[in-house]
């Protein structure tokens, strides 16, 4: 007789700002449902279509359960199964010589395949510090954005997500919420219902720009200048926050200044939309009190990202929108979390801490890394890579550069996967994960204020382990004696935030771990009265940190490094601008594999508009070639306005092996990096396109 099926709480894993709670059906020792937890608040019981699969992901038939070895050359495909002790041996082995010669010729890649704090960098992290190993520069996704945040603000805050629904205004800048950010959505919807205006800013006509009361369709990396026409306006017009002004910012004055640059005229004809568009937004900014942004990272990936944000950032300040809790800015909350990210990480076991410590290499710029010969400047040759919480095959820029650089026959390659991703197929030894189901985490959010705790809900499939159990064996493996290499999961956990910190009042690891989560003592207004978290406690318009560092203190407009205005010859050749958001269907590189899921999607896509269609013969339907001088893709046209002229979007991000071509929309992004916080510029892109037929 079988038995009754039981119900357990986890937490969605992913990079996405809901952080969902989710209630788990298991019968005979298998998931079988996936749903969201209607006893958490922000999740109110609903999913988003990718992780209502997450079941169907974690038993999918293609699912990694035993470690495999390489018996062919790089590529060829060719891999056996091995037992777990043999391939740490083999692990081992490689890896001594290599600690002991030369300890920055290793290097960790990794990301946010999974958001949690155990399963993420803590004993990874620390094995690394242990050995001197290269650092990973993380800034592939939000890092642009994070800086602005952090010179403007202090850090990632802002106000709370559930507040949206009492607002009056929404802009959704750079944001696709519908596909990114779903709880959002149904917030803003209610506010909608509620007699809101909602008012999507985005090169695209998505999903969720075709149902807000208008859509702003600027062009890419062109932000910043409309931030500062809305701040040359509200200055004009005393739509303005006087007292708010005096009492919570700082350098109001040098901003007016660089606002006076900025006139509605020269905005609208930067961003290539009407003098009187930028007028409105501005007004109808300034003339409403419960006015709020929902800024995403979409806008933040071009060169002048960091920037962008810090301009949009300013508004609510300079009109006091904070003193309603529906007013102000979210485009992280993850900076209210009292994380404790030393020791989690333990960066205090890098030889030379903190004064001397070993190279760091940008995760974006993988690609050149590992093509490096090594010399003085760069330091050694990278000979041995440890992939986990990522697949930079089919993410990282420049994507012929990163094939090429993994293929390297003399590079040792480690990847921890659920699936024979991209990545996987370059593996020297591959090493099969456990998935959220089958291990224990914990959970900040960048989209609400909760904590939250992950415990198993199944056992391990097949012979997969933890990332933190994987770091362990080869810690031993290589006879390492450092103590924190060998702390279990849980006593991680227990040291993963500051439990002192006051927004928890008194709770810790055994609450949270028995509630699954614990909403941050916040106030509903938190920036109502300042509270900034900058040098000054202000909301920094003037950033002397920036100054100090040999950078513009003040926010401004830097057009794309790839754009007519920087790069005339360069468009000439490729005159269109390409961005390439996710797909609906699919979180970065995560849910590829999932039938269902890629059913819908069908196959890549490129969204053209009619008159650079009509100029270049494509019809609707026709296969195109999309390419610059770092690599081209095909995908499938769709001619339609929801791309605005000039601009071509490509959604993403396929794994390149299930794409027709074997490519996807990294072969033609670039390495460059932002102004802030060197994250990536993959929305910088110009191409041409033409048709196949």
């Amino acid at each position: 007789m079988n038995a009754p099926a039981e119900f357990a709480r986890a937490v969605c894993p992913h990079d996405c700002p809901d952080t969902c709670a989710m209630r788990v059906t298991v019968k005979d020792g298998r998931a079988v449902k996936v749903s969201g937890d209607p006893d958490h608040p922000p999740t109110q019981g609903v999913l988003c279509t990718k992780v209502s699969r997450y079941a169907e992901r974690t038993h999918h038939k293609e699912r990694l359960q035993t470690p495999l070895i390489r018996v062919g050359p790089k590529c060829s495909n060719r891999f056996e199964p091995i037992s777990w002790d043999a391939a740490l041996r083999i692990a081992a082995a490689r890896l001594e010589p290599i600690a002991r010669r030369a300890p920055e010729a290793i290097l960790p890649y990794s990301y946010a395949g999974t958001m949690g704090l155990v399963q993420g960098e803590s004993i990874a992290a620390r094995f690394f510090n242990v050995l001197g190993a290269s650092r990973l520069d993380r800034t592939i996704c939000a890092a642009a954005g994070a800086a602005g945040l952090r010179y403007t603000y202090g850090a990632g805050i802002g106000m709370h997500v559930e507040f949206f629904e009492e607002s009056e205004l929404i802009l959704i800048w750079g944001a696709n919420p519908i596909a990114s950010s779903l709880h959002f959505w149904t917030r803003a919807q209610e506010a909608k219902r509620r007699g809101a205006k909602l008012i999507a800013i985005d090169p695209y006509r998505s999903l969720t720009a075709e149902k807000c009361h208008q859509h702003v369709a600027l062009r890419p990396g062109t932000d910043a200048a409309l931030a500062l026409g809305m701040m040359h306006v509200l200055i004009r017009e005393n739509l303005l926050d006087h007292e708010y002004i005096a009492d919570h910012t700082f350098g109001f004055d040098e901003l007016a200044a660089r606002a006076a640059q900025y006139p509605p005229s020269r905005a609208a004809a930067i961003c290539g939309i009407e003098e009187q568009t930028v007028v409105d937004l501005a007004r109808a900014f300034g003339s409403t009190k419960k006015a709020a942004i929902r800024l995403n990272y979409g806008m933040q990936r071009v060169r002048g990202g960091g920037n962008a944000v810090r301009a949009v950032a300013c508004l609510p300040s300079l009109t006091g929108a904070w003193r309603e809790r529906s007013g102000g800015l979210l485009l992280s909350s993850s900076g209210w979390a009292p994380v404790d990210n030393a020791a989690l990480e333990r960066p205090d076991l890098l030889p030379g801490w903190p004064n001397k410590l070993p190279r760091s290499i940008n995760m974006n710029a993988i690609g050149d890394a590992l093509l490096h010969p090594g010399d003085a400047a760069f330091g050694p040759k990278i000979e041995a890579l440890i992939v986990y919480n990522s697949n930079p095959v089919a993410v990282a820029p420049d994507s012929a550069k990163v094939a090429a650089g993994f293929a390297r026959e003399d590079l040792f390659t480690i990847v921890l996967e659920h699936f024979q991703t991209d990545t996987a197929d370059y593996a020297d030894l591959i090493f099969p994960a456990t998935t959220q189901l089958e291990h224990l985490d914990v959970h900040k959010s960048y989209g609400h204020t909760h904590l939250m705790a992950n415990l198993p809900a199944i056992a391990p499939v097949g012979e997969s382990r933890t990332n933190t159990d994987f770091f362990r064996g080869l810690s031993r493996a290589m006879n390492l004696t450092e103590p924190s290499l060998f702390e279990t999961d849980e006593q991680i956990a227990s040291k993963a935030f500051r439990w002192d910190d006051p927004t928890l009042k008194g709770r810790g690891w055994e609450a949270l771990k028995a509630s699954r989560w614990l909403e941050l003592d916040l106030p509903d207004a938190p920036l109502a009265h300042g509270g900034f978290r900058t040098p000054s406690g202000k909301c920094e318009f003037y950033s002397e940190r920036l100054k100090r560092e040999g950078l513009d203190p003040l926010p401004d407009y830097l057009p794309p490094y790839e754009s007519a205005e920087a790069a005339p010859e360069l468009a000439a050749r490729y005159p269109l601008a390409m961005i390439s958001p996710p797909a609906r269907n699919f979180l970065n590189s995560s849910f590829v594999n999932i039938e269902s899921l890629r059913a819908t999607e069908q196959e890549p896509h490129l969204d053209i508009h009619p008159a650079d269609a009509d100029a270049r013969g494509i019809a609707d339907g026709a296969q195109v070639r999309i390419f610059n001088d770092r690599g081209s893709m095909q995908a499938r046209a769709r001619v339609t306005d929801r791309a605005r002229e000039g601009v071509v979007v490509g959604l993403s991000i396929w794994w390149k092996k299930l794409s027709p071509d074997g490519c996807n929309a990294n072969q033609v992004t670039s390495q460059a990096l932002t102004d802030l916080g060197g994250s990536a510029t993959f929305y910088d892109c110009l191409v041409e396109v033409e048709s196949m037929h």
